[in-house]
């Protein structure tokens, strides 16, 4: 990475870090998810009259093994999503390197003798 570009990132990490300081010293927001509050919506707009369709089949015992589910879950679908981003940025390179898209190495050795 380039110099002006790493002090180009840190200028706009200090500034979003600037900016949650700021916001979190000046008001009383909670931060939480919003998988809870379209139930609070939903009651209000039918007047307590809405049943669910389905139940869940299992839930966590805790908030903290709930959040240690989730983050499970992101973990591998990141480490999925970089391994064929890897794995097709490589096949990119090699094929490059080789000179001919599309075809093996032992028929780009046939055609340059």
């Amino acid at each position: 990475m380039s110099r002006k570009l790493e002090i180009i990132v840190l200028a706009i990490l200090l500034i979003f870090a600037a900016q949650f300081v700021y916001i979190s010293s000046t008001t009383n927001a909670e931060y939480r998810g919003a998988d809870d509050m379209p139930e609070g919506v939903i009651g209000e707009i039918t007047n307590g009259t809405f049943k669910p369709i389905a139940q869940p089949l299992w839930e966590p015992p805790s908030g903290e093994i709930e959040s240690l589910l989730f983050a499970l879950q992101a973990a591998i679908g990141a480490g999925v999503i970089g391994y064929f981003f890897g794995y097709y940025r490589a096949k990119k390179n090699y094929e490059n390197g080789l000179g001919y898209k599309g075809k093996n190495k032992s028929e780009g050795d046939k055609n340059s003798l």
